[in-house]
């Protein structure tokens, strides 16, 4: 099958042959012809399978089809969990749409907001956005969403898991009755079954892989090593294998710039790319990484998504996720677009119980590479004993009192006991 076979225009044809395309991937080959017919879309789709293409031309061919109006109002909206999407989303839209007469727009926070407003009041047919700032443009009335056609909610998972259900539903609520709808996520959960119930209207659905499976294009490895060795292992590979670009997920920010600190100190360029940081900042760090001048990205899960670098060989898990749906989502990273990739997974005995959780959700086993000098200890099982509560001993003297104190019942002197026992409040931060 051709993309011609797939009913796009001759001005969509030339684009796609100049960006190098030859022939469509599964997602594209089954969700366009879909989309053309009207339909709603659950579309199941790794990252890296192309699935921005498959909601992009055919939307794009659609609005080009009328005449835009003397004010343009939005007519598409496409909703993403991260800035980087949505700004990977908005540079393929602009690049798809080259030839037609469309104009489109990223709206995201960490940016000053007056341009945004600037570009709304000239007019855009397209809108690509995080749920948090397109829902503060609603709010200060900034934008019109009323003559919205498209609603797509790329990597629909990941936006719940970052908690926009309410704030999809309160966009949805402005967006007029008759729309297509289109929804794409790489992994399946009872939530998204839910948000698909309530928003498709008898949609098709599309899966062009395993539910919450990894791509086949990626191999992937586990190390075993002690904690407090991670970050020796990670700098002898990337020293010894030659690795010139690696892409690193920690679990927490605070984490990422303590790596990437230490990496710097081992002389290894790094950057960290995580929430706390501007978006300035993130873009740069970005950039840098791509154009080769930082041979290692350190990110957190959310910072990482729409994260698209071509032909990027190596990911490395230093934390593993405390949701296995994460793992999936990182290793989507690399082995993109057709080509090979490795992930590997730095695993302490600690993450034993989130390796299980990992390997169970892809119902396969994770090959296992011991590195020589770097092999973790087995970890130790600590049985907890219930043990009876020693019964009180008082010491002669103590007796002596109690002897005191139970005489004082008829009629002796009387001892106070204030103080001998005492509860001790302990404080800690969790």
């Amino acid at each position: 099958m051709s993309f011609k076979d797939l009913g796009l225009s001759t001005e969509l044809l030339a684009t796609i042959k100049l960006q190098g395309y030859t022939k469509p991937s599964p997602i594209q080959a089954q969700a366009i012809p879909e989309i053309f017919k009207g339909r709603d879309i659950l579309g199941g789709a790794q990252t890296g399978t192309g699935k921005t293409a498959a909601f992009a031309l055919p939307i794009i061919q659609n609005l080009s089809k009328n005449k835009p109006q003397k004010h343009r109002k939005p007519r598409a909206l496409i909703l993403t969990p991260t800035r980087e999407l949505a700004a990977q989303v908005n540079e393929s839209m602009c690049s798809y749409g080259r030839k037609t007469r469309l104009y489109t727009t990223e709206v995201y926070g960490g940016v000053n907001i007056n341009p945004q407003i600037k570009r709304f009041r000239n007019g855009v047919d397209i809108v690509v956005a995080t749920p948090g700032r397109l829902l503060d443009h609603l709010q200060r009335k900034t934008v019109d969403l009323t003559q919205i056609e498209f609603l797509v909610l790329d990597e629909a998972d990941r936006m719940l898991d970052m908690g926009f259900i309410n704030d999809i539903r309160k966009i949805v609520s402005t967006l007029p009755k008759k729309r297509q709808n289109l929804m794409f996520s790489a992994t399946y959960s009872q939530s998204i079954k839910k948000l698909a119930d309530t928003l498709l209207n008898n949609p098709v659905q599309i899966e062009v892989a395993k539910r919450n499976m990894a791509t086949e294009m990626v191999t992937q490895y586990v190390h075993p090593v002690e904690r407090g060795r991670k970050r020796e292992l990670l700098s002898s590979l990337i020293r010894d294998e030659k690795w010139e670009q690696v892409l690193v997920f920690t679990r927490t920010k605070n984490g990422a710039n303590r790596l990437t600190k230490q990496l710097m100190k081992d002389g290894i360029q790094a950057a960290a790319i995580h929430g706390n940081k501007s978006q300035s900042a993130r873009t740069q760090a970005l950039l840098r990484f791509k154009n080769g001048k930082v041979r290692t990205l350190v990110a957190t899960d959310v910072a990482a998504r729409g994260l698209d670098i071509n032909l990027l060989p190596h990911v490395v898990n230093f934390d593993l996720p405390n949701a296995p749906e994460d793992y999936v989502h990182r290793i989507g990273r690399t082995g993109r677009a057709g080509q090979n990739g490795v992930a590997l997974s730095l695993v302490c005995s600690e993450e034993q119980d989130l390796l299980v959780k990992i390997q169970r959700l892809l119902n396969k086993k994770i090959t296992v590479k011991k590195i020589d000098g770097f092999q973790a200890e087995p970890a130790t099982t600590k049985t907890k004993v219930n043990k009876r509560p020693k019964r009180y001993s008082a010491s002669p003297k103590k007796q002596n009192r109690k002897k005191a104190s139970s005489s004082s019942r008829s009629g002796g002197s009387v001892f106070s006991l204030a103080g001998q026992n005492k509860t001790r409040r302990v404080s800690g931060n969790a």
